[in-house]
């Protein structure tokens, strides 16, 4: 199978962690017989310094005309007092919309040998493994534009939703369940929003097309409490914008290290973005301190939900594994009695370990 991916870069470690990624999807490519090909765009910091602009209109492009598109980090201090118009981040945001990215899916899954890292107790986080499908372009961040009133000293915001938009995020997510433990938490603040009350009237709809489905609605307040003190309760989580912006990032803490955690940014297609949902990192770039592995653990994603090569996927995540399982890992990871390496060899171990014919004993003697 012949595929066509961009690679989006970007700030900091984006550099490091693409071109990581990069090496272990031509060895995938390799392993299963495929043919990938990649061209590389700025967006963001370095799309302002080299273009003026943090999403030039041929990134734009390239990325319509690819078949997926991997993401490193953007964003840093070297741009913080930018104008509104020149943040790095516009250019996420600007190539989400241009894509019509609207399902944003972030799996959290805890890794044995990191669960000490956990702010949370290990009993309390051990097992977890949950999705969160968050609506991506909509609601309260692209509503009316906001202004400020009574020269200035009011301010409005509009969170505003098509049900058209509500019923295809919500079918992805239940989607998404059904080839998991077949279990929906629907997310929303019913309560006082009438927003979320034509979200729960959605929910209730779609819930009807998938009766192996258990389905249960929580307000946002419970279930931020909830992913604290259990967990392990959720399987698909599904929620709008601004909520699921928080309660992701809530979620990213429970494993422990925001350096595994992949995600992936869907349209109605089979197209998506990819990206880690670490940030740049600058004060560690170039040095080979950056964590690739939640880069390479969404370029998985990518196999999975663009290219449906499930399998191929599921060798990565596995290779995975079995590296922080035989102790490997980047400065950013505290494994106890573990073999620290640098971005480069942490890669090399994970392509060693996803090719069929390499055995533990000979990755061990070549990396310790």
């Amino acid at each position: 199978m012949k595929k066509h991916i961009v690679l989006l870069p970007g700030d900091g470690i984006g550099t490091e962690v693409t071109s990581a990624a990069k090496t272990v999807l031509a060895a995938v490519a390799e392993e299963f017989d495929h043919t990938f090909t990649f061209e590389s765009k700025d967006i963001g910091g370095i799309a302002i310094d080299n273009h003026g602009t943090p999403l030039p209109q041929d990134t734009t492009e390239a990325c319509k005309n690819a078949d997926a598109v991997l993401l490193g980090a953007v964003g840093g201090p070297k741009w913080d007092n930018n104008p509104s118009h020149l943040r790095p981040e516009k250019g996420l945001l600007g190539i989400r919309k241009e894509l019509n990215l609207f399902a944003n899916l972030r799996p959290v899954r805890g890794f044995s040998n990191l669960l000490h890292a956990s702010p949370l107790k290990r009993e309390v986080v051990e097992d977890s493994d949950l999705l969160i499908v968050r609506e991506l372009t909509g609601g309260l961040y692209f509503g009316t534009p906001s202004e400020r009133r009574n020269n200035g000293q009011s301010v409005v915001d509009t969170l505003a939703y098509e049900r058209s938009e509500i019923e295809r995020i919500v079918r992805r997510a239940f989607e998404a369940a059904m080839v998991r433990n077949k279990h929906v938490t629907s997310v929303d603040k019913a309560n006082v929003l009438e927003s979320s009350k034509m979200w729960r009237e959605v929910v209730e709809e779609i819930k009807q097309e998938y009766p192996e489905v258990v389905t249960e609605h929580m307000l946002v307040d419970a279930a931020a409490m909830k992913l604290i003190t259990s967990p392990t309760q959720f399987d698909v989580i599904v929620t709008e914008n601004m909520f699921g912006d928080i309660l992701s990032d809530e979620a990213s803490v429970l494993t422990g290290s925001l350096g595994m955690l992949p995600s992936a940014s869907l349209n109605e297609k089979a197209f998506g973005l990819y990206e880690p949902v670490h940030g740049s990192a600058p004060d560690i770039a170039g040095q080979g301190k950056a964590n690739p592995l939640a880069t390479i653990l969404s370029a998985a994603m990518m196999l999975r939900h663009s290219f449906s090569m499930d399998v191929e996927a599921q060798r990565i995540e596995s290779a995975v594994k079995q590296a922080l399982d035989l102790g490997f890992h980047t400065p950013d990871l505290d494994i106890q009695d573990g073999h620290e390496v640098n971005t480069e060899k942490m890669t090399e171990v994970v392509i060693d370990l996803l090719k069929t014919d390499t055995t533990t004993s000979s990755i061990m003697s070549c990396y310790v």
